[in-house]
C-alpha cells in the first residue's frame, strides 16, 4: 500500500523520534534543576535569617543607677554589643533590678541573672581569698601593676582555682584600674589612729578586717545605701571610692571632710563575672568578645575616670564645701602594721596564704623594677607648676 513504509524508512523516523524525545527531556529537566535551584537559593536564606538572631544576656551592675560605677558597667556592655555586630546584647541593669548589690554573685550562680559587674570584695564572706583578687594588700603595687599580675602573672589561674574550689559555677575577669581610695568622710579630720576607735564605719573586703585591728566597728553594705545610713547616725565614717561615684551619691550633703589617701584599699579593680553554663553555651566567638571587650573597657574606664575624677574633686571644694585633708603618716604607718596582723592571721588558710605569696613574690619583682626605673613625678610637677597637689588640701 501507497502508506506503507519500508523498515529501513521506520527506522530513520523512530530515530528522528527518539532524538526530538532526548532534546525535550533534556529542556524539561534544565528547567526543573534552575527551578529546584531558585527554590533551594530561597529556602537557604530563610535560615541565615535564623543565625543572625540575637543572644541577649540579663547582666546587672552592682551599682545604682547615678553612680560613674554603672556608667562604667554601660561602657562595657556598649563594647560588647558593637564588637559583636549586635548579634550578643547584654542588657543592663542597676543595683536592685533584680537583687541587692551584695546578692550579685548568688543571682548569676543560679541564673536569675546572666553575668553582672562589681567588685570581689563583695564575696569574701564566702572566702577571704576573694578580696585579694578586688583589694589586696598594699605591696606597693598600684592598679595597673595588680591588673597585670591578673591577666599575665598567674592571677586569673588562681582566681578560677578558688571558683573551682569553692564549686562556684563562674567565669570572671578583673577589669578596670581603681586609684587609691580615700581613708572616707567623717565628722572632724582624723589625726591619729586612736580616732578610728569605736567609730561606726563602712568598708568592704580586708578593709573591714583591717579597720577591726584599730577597733573600728565596720559595717559592710552596697554603695546606694551608705550615704542614708550617714544621714540617719548608723555611721560616723564611711568610704565608697572615687570623687565622680562619692559626689553623685550624696556625700557632701552629709559630710564636709573627706581624708584622702589609705592604704585600706590601696589598689582595686572590677569584676565581671558570669554563668559558667550560660558562658560555655555561647558560641567560641561571643566568649572570646566578652574576655576582649572587659580588656577595652578596662583601659577605656581609666581614660574617663582621669578626666571626671579630677574635675568632681574641684567641683566638690569650690562648690559643695567639701575640706580635704591628707590622712597623717602615722596613720598610713599603723595601717601597714595592721595590714602585717591580717595577713599573718589570714593565711593560716592554706589557699589564701597560696594566693598572698603569689602577689608577694610578684611584687618584689614588678613594683622593685617600677621604683628602681622610674623617676619621681612630685619634683618635675612641682617644678612646672609652683606648687605641690597637697597645697590644695590640709596637711596634719
Amino acid at each position: 500500500m501507497a502508506h506503507d513504509q519500508t523498515p529501513a524508512a521506520q527506522s530513520d523516523e523512530s530515530k528522528t523520534v527518539t532524538a526530538i524525545d532526548r532534546q525535550s527531556r533534556r529542556r524539561f529537566l534544565t528547567g526543573s534543576a534552575a527551578a529546584v535551584g531558585a527554590g533551594a537559593v530561597a529556602a537557604v536564606g530563610f535560615p541565615s535569617i535564623a543565625v543572625a538572631q540575637t543572644t541577649t544576656l540579663r547582666f546587672q551592675s552592682t551599682w545604682p543607677n547615678q553612680d560613674i560605677f554603672h556608667e562604667f558597667a554601660g561602657d562595657y556592655v556598649r563594647i560588647v554589643n558593637e564588637m559583636s555586630g549586635g548579634r550578643l546584647r547584654l542588657n543592663l541593669l542597676p543595683a536592685g533590678a533584680v537583687v541587692g548589690a551584695l546578692q550579685l554573685q548568688d543571682a548569676v550562680i543560679s541564673g536569675a541573672l546572666d553575668g553582672g559587674h562589681g567588685v570581689t570584695a563583695y564575696w569574701y564572706g564566702k572566702h577571704k581569698a576573694f578580696s585579694l583578687f578586688g583589694t589586696p594588700p598594699p605591696f606597693g603595687w598600684d592598679a595597673h601593676q595588680f591588673l597585670a599580675w591578673f591577666w599575665t602573672g598567674g592571677g586569673s589561674e588562681l582566681y578560677a582555682e578558688l571558683l573551682e574550689m569553692l564549686e562556684l559555677p563562674l567565669v570572671g575577669y578583673q577589669t578596670g584600674p581603681m586609684p587609691t581610695q580615700a581613708l572616707g568622710w567623717f565628722k572632724e579630720p582624723i589625726t591619729s589612729a586612736d580616732d578610728l576607735r569605736g567609730l561606726k564605719y563602712r568598708t568592704v573586703g580586708l578593709g573591714a578586717d583591717l579597720m577591726n585591728e584599730f577597733g573600728a566597728a565596720v559595717t559592710i553594705m552596697g554603695g546606694g545605701d551608705i550615704v542614708p545610713a550617714m544621714d540617719r547616725g548608723l555611721l560616723d565614717g564611711a568610704e565608697f571610692n572615687n570623687p565622680s561615684s562619692d559626689r553623685l551619691l550624696g556625700f557632701p550633703d552629709v559630710s564636709k571632710t573627706w581624708m584622702l589617701r589609705s592604704y585600706h584599699q590601696d589598689c582595686e579593680a572590677f569584676e565581671i563575672i558570669f554563668n559558667k553554663t550560660r558562658h560555655d553555651s555561647l558560641p567560641d566567638e561571643f566568649q572570646a568578645i566578652l574576655e576582649y571587650a572587659a580588656k577595652a573597657a578596662s583601659s577605656e574606664m581609666y581614660w574617663k575616670a582621669m578626666e571626671r575624677y579630677p574635675r568632681d574633686l574641684n567641683g566638690m571644694r569650690e562648690e559643695q564645701g567639701v575640706q580635704t585633708y591628707i590622712t597623717p603618716d602615722s596613720v598610713l604607718q599603723a595601717q601597714l602594721e595592721a595590714w602585717d596582723v591580717v595577713i599573718e592571721r589570714e593565711s593560716r588558710n592554706p589557699f589564701f596564704k597560696k594566693v598572698v605569696d603569689h602577689q608577694r613574690e610578684y611584687c618584689e619583682r614588678v613594683v622593685g623594677f617600677h621604683l628602681e626605673g622610674n623617676t619621681p613625678k612630685e619634683p618635675a610637677y612641682q617644678h612646672f607648676y609652683g606648687k605641690l597637689p597637697t597645697d590644695t588640701s590640709t596637711v596634719l
